[in-house]
């Protein structure tokens, strides 16, 4: 009997493949880190072939893990990191040029070109994105442009255009299936956040051809079966995808107008359910589609923070302070504080709410008796800082203070840091007993795809709470925090 669901989490460090069964239990899991490539400042790059070959070695392992064979999968869910670009031959299936990551900042001048026209207000308005270089549209201008021969090719419909789960279900389809999701599109600066249609005039500012783009699909629905995909036999439905933080947001059963939660990954990313109404940020955020599930789209409100637990593994790999990056709490606990160290985490520029992509990280207040510890505690409150910086303009975008924030993603663990976060906001931080929110997100959704769940209620009753947090630091002493944190970023 098939029961079991396949999740694939292609994050922006490594692969993750979740065997979950009907009762939304873990039955096997394996992760699979790639290398990042980094071709100069501000680049970030990802060879596609590498992310493949993590998929599926993840999806091997896993399987092995769960002891279940392939053939007993009812469906493949995928959620992935968003506005990653991959540009492929349509014969071949291969890129034409190493996958441009999120974080690139390469496109930052074309961006500041289009502000400087006038167009800003445009592409708010139909997206519910700001211009900057986060966003897929520019890079896939910038590898036409930039790869002989390509963009005539694009012209030609020769070329495909796709962010990782396109990319994805491409190769799981064996090229029957160029398609996206919602979420995903939305995540482009391409769709027009109203039809949930790709908007011609944003393609030609941004000189895309409509020949390359992917036809645009609710989250949850068959998009194609497997074919010719290394470990896997033909024929297992491909039935879910969203966005690696509106998965998160589904998989944290956010289904009620108001929840929130928190994502504390490579970035740090905080998503408010706004229900069947895309509200217009005045505060720095960004609107985005959250689902779309049985004919019904669902919004949220969305503030991205580019650096979290990248910051932690710069501390890893790029000091040498730690081992590995669990170790970041225990040495940040030899410490009270951060002995009046910031540090602003800006490695590849400021996200929401300041949108800064010149800015670069900063660390001020360094005396004598600064020590390792000091640095830890510092990066850690850096990225709590960041987090409630986006928070306090959600508030302010709806007029509403929020009671409660769900938190997940691999840094939710480390309980220094959740507690400092709840210092910070003032509010109880929610860490639920499944961390791998994403991955349960993309799982419900292929699920519900092939039938394996009735309705949105399961994945309402698996959810379950592990611990809360709540403030601890006096306000004051909060006031003074949050004020030596303001005048840091100034000077970024």
């Amino acid at each position: 009997m098939k029961q079991y669901i396949l999740a694939i989490d292609q994050g922006t460090t490594g692969s993750t493949v979740l065997v979950i069964d009907r009762a939304l239990s873990i039955r096997g899991r394996h992760t699979e880190e790639f290398a990042q490539i980094y071709p100069q400042p501000g680049w970030v790059e990802h060879d596609p072939e590498a992310i493949l070959a993590s998929v599926g070695r993840s999806v091997e392992r896993a399987l092995a893990a769960a002891g279940v064979q392939a053939e007993e999968i009812a469906g493949i869910g995928i959620t992935n990191q968003r506005e990653t670009t991959v540009v492929w031959d349509r014969q071949t299936g291969r890129a034409i040029h190493n996958a441009i990551v999120w974080q690139d900042r390469r496109t930052t001048p074309r961006c500041q070109e289009l502000r400087a026209e006038g167009y800003e207000a445009l592409f708010r308005r139909r997206t519910g994105l700001v211009l900057d270089p986060y966003f897929s549209g520019t890079k896939i201008a910038w590898l036409l442009d930039n790869v002989a021969g390509a963009r005539p090719r694009a012209q030609k419909g020769e070329l495909a255009f796709g962010t990782i789960d396109s990319f994805l279900v491409w190769r799981l389809t064996g090229g029957a299936a160029h398609v996206t999701d919602a979420s995903n599109a939305s995540r482009t600066l391409l769709m027009d956040l109203h039809t949930l249609h790709w908007d011609e005039g944003l393609c030609g500012l941004l000189r895309v051809p409509m020949a390359v783009l992917p036809e645009v699909r609710s989250c949850s629905e068959v998009y194609g079966t497997t074919r010719d995909f290394p470990g896997l036999p033909d024929g297992i439905p491909v039935s879910g995808m969203a966005g690696d933080q509106q998965a998160a947001l589904f998989g944290q059963a956010c289904f009620a107008v108001g929840e929130a939660k928190c994502t504390y990954g490579t970035g740090a990313f905080l998503l408010m359910n706004t229900g069947d109404r895309a509200v217009e940020s005045h505060n720095g955020l960004l609107t985005t589609v959250a689902w779309r599930v049985g004919g019904h789209t669902t919004y949220a409100l969305e503030g991205s923070t580019f650096i979290a637990g990248a910051a932690v593994q710069w501390l890893r790999d790029g000091l040498g302070l730690i081992r590995k990056a669990a170790d970041i709490e225990a040495l940040a606990a030899g410490v009270p504080d951060a002995g009046g160290v910031y540090f602003v985490p800006a490695l590849t520029g400021l996200g929401a709410p300041h949108w800064r992509p010149d800015a670069r990280g900063a660390i001020s207040g360094i005396t004598r008796g600064t020590t390792a510890a000091h640095l830890a505690r510092a990066t850690l409150e850096g990225i709590a800082f960041q987090c409630s910086d986006v928070l306090d303009a959600m508030q302010r975008d709806l007029d509403r203070p929020l009671a409660a924030l769900k938190v997940d993603g691999g840094a939710s663990a480390n309980d220094l840091l959740m507690q400092f976060q709840a210092d910070l906001l003032g509010v109880e931080i929610v860490r639920p007993a499944m961390l791998e929110t994403t991955a349960l997100g993309a799982a419900f959704l292929a699920g519900l795809g092939v039938g394996l769940w009735p309705d949105l209620t399961a994945v309402s009753k698996a959810w379950r709470e592990e611990r809360r947090f709540t403030r601890a630091l006096d306000a004051d002493d909060v006031a003074a925090r949050v004020a030596g944190w303001k005048a840091a970023v100034a000077r970024t």
